[in-house]
């Protein structure tokens, strides 16, 4: 029978004096650090651990399914893709299975948590849900992956700027592809809007809803289907175009730099014998164009629908400088004054008003949402005082993206899982 195996791709104090060669089950919870974070259902057991630092998720699984998850991840990760980090394998042969370390993915939450405690009349925040699920299975889809098991529960969420970003944290049954075929990738959008119609029933069970809500909620989940293609369909567009109307070509890929895409590579192809019309394909890269356009320009490195928002608040302010000033003022320097007399200031001031929740540069973008919002109402600008004064009071428009403000305890503030708590959570353990 082969030895057991440990690979540790951060190998810290901490996590090498863990008990690896003992099932997870078996861990003393007097001598190792759980901590107790809610996890939706799972066919494996998780644990999580806080140790040199950080929190690290820990599921044991038979080590087929383990070691195959295990490289799938690290390929996703070298794709930059949206998915949990993998931080180690450990293979247990005595017992045929793998532990599988994961790095905890920081300010993300559940489905379940983030509209439990939003009141089902207010569809908006399910529409960023939705749109995220979509665009989570194009960016796998557009990289090959397929995924055979998509899900609210298999997923994580985490905010930016007035969408929501969401995460792969469940790649057991995935499978990396060249590239995937039309009935691939139909057979995963069939699969999620069957999960996700289930996932939002079992949130209308818990809310104790009418019917009328449970079938609204399954209508929703349908449109998973229409907001994925949507979006494939702009990324993956081959207009013809007349050869002197080329002019159309900037039009296409602003579409595409909008959604958030930055374009590689520019293909026209002429069409039939002449001369007369083009046939144009745009090479999509990452989901990144805002991003690094704001990471070049001011050195922050920010989600892609942050990035967005600062950008235009960045632009503003330079525009109000020109104005003051009558003279132009570079990019560079407009974001060097922008950067130490708005948006610093303005972080601290919007982090304070949400009592320190979540990150200060997402408090700052829901700051600038709230106050647009609400100058719309009043018909004019409210100013930053009004619109701090609604953060810090939860009374911020209820359709706004801020209104998913969601509170989050410290690592330090986590419970401890003592023996008794582990006993309750796996009642068959003697």
């Amino acid at each position: 029978m082969p030895a057991p195996a440990i690979r540790l791709r951060v190998p810290t104090p901490g996590l090498l004096a863990l008990p690896w060669l003992e099932p997870l089950r078996d861990w003393d919870a007097t001598e190792v650090p759980f901590r107790d974070i809610p996890v939706g259902p799972s066919r494996h057991l998780v644990r999580f651990v806080e140790t040199d630092g950080a929190l690290w998720a820990l599921k044991e699984l038979p080590q087929r399914i383990a070691e195959k998850e295990y490289a799938v991840l690290r390929d996703l990760e070298a794709r930059s893709l949206p998915a949990v980090r993998p931080a180690g394998l450990v293979v247990q042969p005595d017992e045929g299975n793998a532990i599988l370390v994961t790095r905890y993915l920081e300010r993300s939450w559940q489905y379940r948590r983030l509209l439990m405690r939003i009141p089902p009349e207010q569809r908006a925040h399910r529409d960023r849900l939705l749109d995220a699920m979509a665009s989570l299975l194009v960016d796998l889809h557009r990289n090959g992956v397929f995924w055979g098991d998509c899900s609210l529960a298999n997923t994580l969420f985490s905010r930016d700027g007035q969408v929501l970003q969401a995460w792969l944290v469940d790649a057991e049954t995935s499978e990396i592809h060249p590239q995937l075929s039309s009935g691939q990738r139909q057979h995963d959008v069939d699969i999620l809007v069957e999960n996700v119609a289930a996932g939002l029933y079992d949130l209308a069970l818990r809310l104790d809803q009418s019917e009328e809500m449970f079938d609204a909620l399954v209508e929703e989940a349908a449109s998973v289907a229409t907001r994925y293609e949507a979006l494939w369909d702009v990324l993956h567009a081959e207009p013809v175009i007349s050869y002197d109307e080329r002019f159309q070509i900037e039009g296409q890929i602003r579409k595409i730099h909008e959604l958030g895409f930055a374009v590689d590579e520019v293909n026209l192809q002429f069409t039939g014998d002449g001369t007369q019309t083009l046939q144009l394909k745009l090479v999509v890269a990452a989901r990144r164009f805002h991003a690094t356009q704001l990471q070049n320009i001011t050195g922050l490195d920010v989600g892609e629908g942050q990035a967005k928002i600062l950008l235009a608040d960045l632009r503003a302010y330079q525009g109000k400088l020109q104005r003051e000033t009558s003279a132009f003022i570079s990019e560079q320097i407009a974001a060097r004054r922008w950067t130490d007399e708005v948006l610093n200031p303005g972080m601290d001031r919007a982090h304070k008003a949400v009592g320190g929740v979540g990150e200060p540069i997402q408090a700052y973008c829901d700051l600038l949402e709230v106050r647009w919002l609400l100058s719309e109402r009043a018909g004019e600008d409210v100013g930053d005082t009004v619109a701090l004064d609604a953060l810090s009071k939860s009374s911020v428009p209820p359709d706004s993206a801020a209104k998913m403000l969601v509170a989050e305890a410290s690592t330090g503030q986590m419970r401890a899982l003592s023996p008794g708590v582990l006993a309750e959570l796996d009642p068959d353990v003697d």
